[in-house]
C-alpha cells in the first residue's frame, strides 16, 4: 500500500509541476511575441487590441477575456478542471511579469529570433500543460463545447472562432503579421511533438504491499495451475501464470 501511495503522490506532483510550468511558460512565450512586434497568436491579437482600446495591461485583459469565455461554458454544460481555472489567471500574470522583465527589442535582426523563440516555447508550454491532464483551457473548452452543441466539426468551429478573434483584434489595433502566420503553421506540429515528450506514464493501480507474497509451490497447486498437455498435436504456448496475474 505504501508503494502505491508514494507512486500516486509522485505522479500527482509531477502533473501539478507540468501544469503550472506550462501555463507560466505559455504566458512568457506570448509576451515574447509581443516584444517581437511581428504579429501575435490569434487570441493575442484580440487581447492586444482590447488593451490598446481600454488602456489595461494585456495580461489583465487576457484574464478578463478568459473569465468571460469560461462563463460561456455554463449554457453548454462544460465542466472546468483545475487546469481550466488556473489557465485564466496564471497565463495573464506570467505575461505581464515577463513584459515587465523583458524590455523593447530593437532591430529586425533581434526581433525575428525573439519571435521564433516565442513560438517554440509556446509549443513546449502547450505540451506541458495539456499532458498534465487537468482540463482544457477556457478557449479550448469553448471550441469543444460549440462542437458538441452545434454538431459542427472541430476544424470548422476552431477556424470560425479564430478568424472572428483575429479580425476583431486587428480592427481594435492588435498586431497581425508574419508571426501570426508562422504561429498558425507551426503550433500544431510543435504541440504534437511536445505532447509526446511530456506524456505522463499511467498511474500505478496495483495495491500490493512492500513485497508480493510468494506463489504456492506445492505439488498439488503446481499441477492444478499447469496441467499436463493432452496427447496429440502440441498445444499453443501460454504465458506463465505470474505474467498473467501481475502487470508488466
Amino acid at each position: 500500500m505504501s508503494r502505491t501511495t508514494a507512486r500516486s503522490t509522485t505522479h500527482l506532483t509531477r502533473r501539478l509541476v507540468q501544469l503550472y510550468a506550462g501555463l507560466t511558460l505559455y504566458g512568457a512565450s506570448s509576451a515574447l511575441l509581443v516584444r517581437a512586434e511581428l504579429g501575435l497568436e490569434p487570441w493575442g491579437v484580440l487581447h492586444q487590441g482590447l488593451a490598446e482600446l481600454t488602456g489595461i495591461s494585456i495580461g489583465v485583459v487576457s484574464i478578463i477575456v478568459g473569465a468571460i469565455v469560461l462563463l460561456l461554458w455554463i449554457p453548454m454544460r462544460q465542466r472546468p478542471g483545475l487546469g481550466t481555472v488556473s489557465n485564466v489567471f496564471v497565463v495573464g500574470l506570467a505575461m505581464d511579469g515577463t513584459l515587465a522583465l523583458v524590455g523593447e527589442v530593437d532591430g529586425l535582426g533581434a526581433r525575428i529570433p525573439v519571435m521564433v523563440l516565442g513560438i517554440v516555447l509556446n509549443g513546449v508550454a502547450t505540451g506541458l500543460y495539456i499532458a498534465a491532464r487537468f482540463g482544457p483551457g477556457p478557449r479550448d473548452g469553448l471550441m469543444t463545447g460549440l462542437n458538441r452543441v452545434t454538431g459542427r466539426s472541430i476544424r470548422l468551429v476552431r477556424t470560425a472562432i479564430e478568424v472572428a478573434v483575429v479580425v476583431t483584434g486587428f480592427l481594435l489595433g492588435g498586431s497581425l503579421g508574419a508571426g501570426t502566420v508562422l504561429y498558425a503553421l507551426a503550433i500544431g506540429p510543435l504541440a504534437q511533438l511536445f505532447l509526446r515528450v511530456f506524456q505522463l506514464p499511467a498511474p500505478a493501480t496495483t495495491t500490493t504491499g512492500p513485497s508480493a507474497p510468494a506463489l504456492p509451490t506445492s505439488t498439488t497447486t503446481t499441477a492444478a495451475a499447469t496441467p499436463a498437455p493432452p496427447a496429440g498435436p502440441a498445444p499453443v504456448a501460454t504465458p506463465p501464470s505470474g505474467q498473467a496475474i501481475l502487470p508488466q
